[in-house]
Protein backbone atom coordinates (compact mmCIF):
# COMPACT_ATOMS: atom_id res chain seq x y z
CA UNK A 1 0.00 0.00 0.00
CA UNK A 2 1.20 3.09 -0.63
CA UNK A 3 1.99 6.56 0.71
CA UNK A 4 -1.07 8.07 -0.96
CA UNK A 5 -3.76 5.16 -0.48
CA UNK A 6 -2.81 5.29 3.60
CA UNK A 7 -3.61 8.87 3.42
CA UNK A 8 -6.80 8.76 1.89
CA UNK A 9 -7.72 5.78 4.60
CA UNK A 10 -6.54 8.06 7.32
CA UNK A 11 -8.58 10.81 6.07
CA UNK A 12 -11.53 8.15 6.37
CA UNK A 13 -11.27 7.33 9.36
CA UNK A 14 -11.08 11.18 11.01
CA UNK A 15 -14.12 11.62 9.15
CA UNK A 16 -16.10 8.51 10.40
CA UNK A 17 -14.70 9.40 13.75
CA UNK A 18 -16.10 13.21 13.65
CA UNK A 19 -19.57 12.23 12.06
CA UNK A 20 -19.87 9.50 15.57
CA UNK A 21 -18.90 12.14 17.92
CA UNK A 22 -21.61 14.62 16.18
CA UNK A 23 -24.13 11.45 16.54
CA UNK A 24 -23.43 11.36 20.16
CA UNK A 25 -23.50 15.01 20.50
CA UNK A 26 -27.35 14.99 19.08
CA UNK A 27 -27.75 12.04 21.24
CA UNK A 28 -27.00 13.66 24.24
CA UNK A 29 -28.99 17.10 23.18
CA UNK A 30 -32.03 15.29 22.68
CA UNK A 31 -34.06 15.45 26.15
CA UNK A 32 -35.83 12.40 27.89
CA UNK A 33 -39.19 13.21 26.22
CA UNK A 34 -37.96 13.69 22.49
CA UNK A 35 -36.51 10.80 22.68
CA UNK A 36 -39.57 8.79 24.09
CA UNK A 37 -41.52 10.13 21.35
CA UNK A 38 -39.97 9.13 18.93
CA UNK A 39 -39.84 5.38 20.23
CA UNK A 40 -43.54 5.71 20.94
CA UNK A 41 -44.17 6.98 17.18
CA UNK A 42 -41.51 4.40 15.57
CA UNK A 43 -43.03 1.87 17.55
CA UNK A 44 -46.20 2.25 16.53
CA UNK A 45 -45.58 2.31 13.13
CA UNK A 46 -43.17 -0.69 13.60
CA UNK A 47 -45.67 -2.63 15.16
CA UNK A 48 -48.71 -2.09 12.75
CA UNK A 49 -46.51 -3.56 9.82
CA UNK A 50 -45.32 -6.55 12.34
CA UNK A 51 -49.38 -7.27 12.30
CA UNK A 52 -50.21 -6.93 8.89
CA UNK A 53 -47.20 -9.45 7.56
CA UNK A 54 -47.82 -11.97 10.32
CA UNK A 55 -51.65 -11.48 9.55
CA UNK A 56 -50.40 -12.43 5.45
CA UNK A 57 -48.37 -14.85 6.51
CA UNK A 58 -50.96 -17.14 8.40
CA UNK A 59 -53.61 -16.46 5.46
CA UNK A 60 -51.12 -18.45 3.45
CA UNK A 61 -50.52 -20.87 5.67
CA UNK A 62 -54.16 -22.30 7.00
CA UNK A 63 -54.26 -23.87 10.63
CA UNK A 64 -52.11 -20.49 12.23
CA UNK A 65 -53.52 -18.84 14.69
CA UNK A 66 -53.20 -14.91 14.98
CA UNK A 67 -52.54 -12.71 17.95
CA UNK A 68 -51.46 -9.60 19.09
CA UNK A 69 -48.87 -9.22 21.77
CA UNK A 70 -49.08 -6.31 24.30
CA UNK A 71 -46.83 -7.09 27.23
CA UNK A 72 -44.31 -5.80 29.45
CA UNK A 73 -41.49 -7.82 27.01
CA UNK A 74 -42.96 -5.40 24.08
CA UNK A 75 -45.54 -4.79 21.31
CA UNK A 76 -46.55 -7.15 18.14
CA UNK A 77 -47.78 -10.31 17.18
CA UNK A 78 -47.62 -14.18 16.60
CA UNK A 79 -48.39 -16.64 14.47
CA UNK A 80 -49.13 -20.48 15.50
CA UNK A 81 -50.35 -23.77 15.05
CA UNK A 82 -50.43 -27.24 16.54
CA UNK A 83 -50.01 -30.48 14.61
CA UNK A 84 -50.35 -34.18 15.26
CA UNK A 85 -48.86 -36.36 13.09
CA UNK A 86 -48.35 -40.25 13.33
CA UNK A 87 -45.35 -40.94 15.67
CA UNK A 88 -41.92 -42.79 14.20
CA UNK A 89 -42.00 -46.33 12.35
CA UNK A 90 -42.92 -48.93 14.69
CA UNK A 91 -44.32 -47.12 18.18
CA UNK A 92 -47.93 -46.52 18.54
CA UNK A 93 -49.55 -43.23 19.12
CA UNK A 94 -49.29 -39.51 17.47
CA UNK A 95 -46.39 -36.80 18.07
CA UNK A 96 -47.62 -33.31 18.64
CA UNK A 97 -45.45 -30.57 16.99
CA UNK A 98 -45.77 -26.75 17.41
CA UNK A 99 -44.88 -24.20 14.41
CA UNK A 100 -45.01 -20.31 15.66
CA UNK A 101 -43.14 -16.92 14.45
CA UNK A 102 -43.56 -13.77 16.78
CA UNK A 103 -42.24 -10.10 16.45
CA UNK A 104 -41.94 -7.91 18.90
CA UNK A 105 -40.47 -4.01 19.39
CA UNK A 106 -39.09 -3.89 22.76
CA UNK A 107 -40.25 -1.08 25.01
CA UNK A 108 -38.91 2.06 25.73
CA UNK A 109 -34.85 2.18 27.82
CA UNK A 110 -32.57 4.07 28.92
CA UNK A 111 -30.23 3.07 26.40
CA UNK A 112 -32.38 5.20 23.44
CA UNK A 113 -32.65 1.94 21.00
CA UNK A 114 -35.77 1.17 19.02
CA UNK A 115 -34.96 -2.59 18.95
CA UNK A 116 -37.53 -5.27 17.09
CA UNK A 117 -36.76 -9.31 18.02
CA UNK A 118 -38.16 -12.34 16.23
CA UNK A 119 -38.36 -16.23 17.22
CA UNK A 120 -39.96 -18.88 15.55
CA UNK A 121 -39.69 -22.47 15.35
CA UNK A 122 -41.40 -25.15 13.59
CA UNK A 123 -42.17 -28.89 13.73
CA UNK A 124 -40.97 -28.24 17.28
CA UNK A 125 -37.42 -26.75 16.27
CA UNK A 126 -36.23 -23.42 16.24
CA UNK A 127 -34.98 -22.30 13.11
CA UNK A 128 -35.82 -17.93 13.82
CA UNK A 129 -34.05 -15.94 16.10
CA UNK A 130 -33.17 -12.50 15.68
CA UNK A 131 -32.41 -8.85 16.90
CA UNK A 132 -32.43 -5.94 15.02
CA UNK A 133 -32.12 -2.27 16.92
CA UNK A 134 -31.03 1.62 16.16
CA UNK A 135 -30.43 4.62 18.05
CA UNK A 136 -33.26 6.85 18.31
CA UNK A 137 -31.86 9.75 16.83
CA UNK A 138 -30.86 7.41 13.52
CA UNK A 139 -33.75 5.48 13.46
CA UNK A 140 -35.46 4.46 9.56
CA UNK A 141 -38.64 2.78 10.36
CA UNK A 142 -38.79 2.31 6.65
CA UNK A 143 -35.50 -0.23 6.83
CA UNK A 144 -36.99 -2.01 9.99
CA UNK A 145 -40.03 -2.66 7.80
CA UNK A 146 -37.94 -4.38 5.38
CA UNK A 147 -35.95 -6.34 8.20
CA UNK A 148 -39.63 -7.85 9.04
CA UNK A 149 -40.06 -8.77 5.47
CA UNK A 150 -37.09 -10.26 5.29
CA UNK A 151 -37.52 -12.09 7.96
CA UNK A 152 -41.60 -13.21 7.64
CA UNK A 153 -40.02 -14.21 3.91
CA UNK A 154 -37.55 -16.08 5.16
CA UNK A 155 -39.88 -18.05 7.94
CA UNK A 156 -42.31 -18.75 5.62
CA UNK A 157 -39.79 -20.58 3.10
CA UNK A 158 -38.79 -22.84 6.10
CA UNK A 159 -41.94 -23.50 6.92
CA UNK A 160 -42.96 -24.48 3.32
CA UNK A 161 -39.79 -26.55 3.17
CA UNK A 162 -40.50 -28.53 6.02
CA UNK A 163 -44.63 -28.87 6.34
Amino acid sequence: MNFDQRLERAIERGQRQREAESREQALRAMTEEECRNIHSKSRLELSEHVEAGLRKLADYFPGFDYEPLMSADGWGARIRRDDLAPGPAGTKGLVHFYSHIEMLVRPYSPTRILELVARGAIRNKEVLSRSHFQQLTQVDVEGFCDVVDQWILEFAEKFSARA
